[in-house]
Formats: structure tokens, sequence, C-alpha cells
């Protein structure tokens, strides 16, 4: 029996023309046409005021931390629930992650717990859109705003997402985008910040050309480049840029692709949610997602170790996601929780994400014959 594997990465368009094409321009470093062709591409999709592709959503956070004015003790308010980048990014800066509970239904940062947690030393707010649901980003604003907050999205998996009919990545002060083999967009590695205030766009470039001043070389404005200020090598190279320029070309029907297996996987399994047996995603009606994961939760952790063995007894993978950051090992030596996450510590147990990828096809009605055949029993 062939194994259904969690992620398999896809070739959709023009990938390895654009690769051979980069080869003939003789330039594999970064910035080159195929860098340029996806900054426009994704300023196109987002409405951004600018965006700067880079080697992963790991270093666009980190890009965004700097352009924050992150000093040692301050505080970035964001969920545990969340990969680790999104804290890595503020302890590098020697800022502290205030790690804050999610809500129940999306699973995204709980706006009343942000506000609850901002002290006097509060810088900013990163916001999670998790499985590509965007977190509630009106009242998030609100209180960025009221207290003279930084607003980053850690829009990681959001790509192509909408919030009220605006895009994911054009709704705080800046964004992160990840192009990882797991997403639905995807580059092998690979990431954006995207820039949503002008001010900050001269100094973003900065940042991720090792702190020096070489855009404006090469734009003509000043007749050498020097080092001017903090920052280190974010850029991918050309041959990544030309893989995911034919990505993004077709990121439309890649999306709905996605989202045809994410109404499947719903159709399935919504029922069993109406009747309490597992939990389903829930989408509000202000918002549009992307299809990137579709999860179900299970009882509790039992429940759910006895599914994954379930599937893996068919060959196929279903794995869990996230080990929340709060009591990692990191968490606590470098982050701060000041109020209880029931709701996460639950989440973190029962949550068990199925197959999706471009090329799944057909094989979704094995995973779900599958899956129902656990819950029968």
């Amino acid at each position: 029996m062939a194994r259904i594997p969690f992620n398999r990465p896809s070739l959709v368009g023009r990938e390895l023309e654009y690769i051979q094409d980069a080869l003939a321009r003789s330039q594999l470093a970064g910035d080159g046409h195929f860098t340029q062709l996806c900054n426009r591409l994704i300023c196109r999709k987002t409405g951004a005021h600018g965006a700067l592709l880079t080697h992963s959503c790991t270093a666009a956070l980190e890009m965004a931390a700097i352009l924050a004015d992150l000093k040692p003790g301050d505080e970035v308010i964001m969920p545990s629930f969340t990969f680790v980048s999104t804290a890595n990014a503020v302890v590098l800066r020697g800022g502290v992650p205030v790690f804050v509970d999610i809500e129940p239904d999306t699973l995204n940062i709980a706006p009343e717990r942000v506000e609850a947690a901002i002290t006097p030393s509060t810088r900013g707010i990163t916001a999670v859109h998790y499985a590509g649901v965007v977190a509630e980003m009106d009242r998030l604003s609100e209180i960025a705003r009221a207290h003279n907050l930084v607003l980053v999205e850690d829009a990681a998996q959001a790509y192509g997402s909408t919030y009220k009919g605006r895009q994911a990545g054009s709704l705080g002060d800046m964004a992160a985008f990840s192009f990882h083999e797991t997403k639905n967009i995807i580059s092998g590695e690979g990431g954006a910040l995207v820039l949503n205030r002008p001010e900050l766009m001269e100094r973003a470039e900065i940042i991720r050309e090792k702190g020096t001043n070489r855009s404006r070389y090469f734009r003509g404005q000043v007749d050498k480049y020097s080092w001017v200020d903090l920052g280190s090598s974010f850029l991918p190279g050309e041959l990544v840029a030309a893989f995911l320029a034919a990505q993004l070309e077709e990121e439309e029907r890649i999306r709905a692709t996605r989202l045809a297996l994410w109404r499947q996987y719903d159709e399935a399994f919504r029922p069993l949610a109406a009747k309490g047996r597992v939990g389903v995603p829930h989408i509000p009606d202000h918002s549009t997602t992307n299809g990137h994961i579709y999860f179900l939760l299970l009882r509790d952790l039992k429940d759910r170790a006895a599914f994954i063995v379930h599937m893996q007894e068919a060959s196929i993978s279903t794995p869990f996601h996230y080990v929340p950051l709060h009591n990692s090992q990191a968490g606590l030596k470098f982050g701060n929780t000041p109020f209880p996450v029931p709701v996460t510590e639950k989440v973190s147990d029962r949550l068990v994400r199925l197959p999706s990828f471009f090329s799944l096809g057909n094989s979704i009605e094995r995973v779900i014959e599958r899956a129902r055949d656990y819950f029968r029993s």
C-alpha cells in the first residue's frame, strides 16, 4: 500500500523553465530578475507598500524585530501556540516573548488576553494566523494603536487568506510569509517580509543586505555602498526565487485545489463534530481560508495517540501541531506567561493534521475512509 505523506511538494507551472532562465541570466545571487518579480507579485497580491523576499519566514520575523527597534527587556505579546521562530525573533534582540492564550474556535491569539498582558515594557504584538485563518486584526489593531505598539502578522500559513475583504499581510505594520515546502506556495525554503508603513522600506532593505545601503547604490542614489546599520544575509538565491515565482503565478489555482481538499474533509467530518465526537476548524463569517491545514481535535491525548497509530498502520501520516512554547525549556528560560493558557494546553494535546497537498487527488478518499473507520470503532 502506497504511503500517503502529510505533505508532498509539487511542480505546478513554469518552475523548471524559470530555473533554466535564471541560469541563463548568469546571476544566482539574490536580488536578481526573479527576486524582483516575486517582490512585485507579493505586493500585487497583498496590496502592501513593499515586499522583500527572504530565505525563510524566520528571517522575515527577525527583520521585523530589528525594524521594531526592540531593546533588551522589551516585551512582545504572542500566542504560545505557534512555531519557535515567532518567539526566537524577539529573543535574539534581547526581548521577552510574553505568551498568552488562544481562542477556542479559530485557535488564534485572544485579543482580550493580549490587552490584559500589556505592561509598561510592552513594545509589540505578534498575531499568528493559524491554519490560514486570519486573527481578529481589527481588535488587535485598536489595542496596538491605543498603546503605541508595533503589530506584526506572522502570516506564515496564510498567503491568500482574507479578513473582512482584506488580504492577510496587509493588516499590520509588517507581515512575514513562509514559502517552506509544507506551505501552499513553496520554494523549498523561503519567505517574505511585507511592509505596510512606507517609512520602514529603506531600512528594511539595509537590514536585509547585511546592514549596507547596497540597494541605494544599485539605484544610483549613492556612489558607493557601505555598512550603515544592523543587518544580516537574509536574501534567498535566484534559483529559489525562480521556483517561487512560478508558484506565485499559480497561486489562485493552488489555493482552489487546497480549498477543494479542505471542503472534502469538512463535509466528511463536520457531521462527527455535530455529534460532539471530534472538533473541526472554524472559519468566521468575515474571513476566508486558503485551505492550508485541515485539522481534527480529538477528545484527549490518549485518543489522539490512538488515532495517529490507526492512521500509521494504513501508511497515512497525520502529525500533531504545536508543542506550546510557554512551558518548553527555552520558553521558561526566555519568556513570560502572565496568565494560565488552558485553551493552548488542551488544544496541543488534541490536535492532529490531515494530509493536504496539491497532488493529493483521490487519495484523500483513503484518508477519509481510514479516519472514519477509527471513529466507527
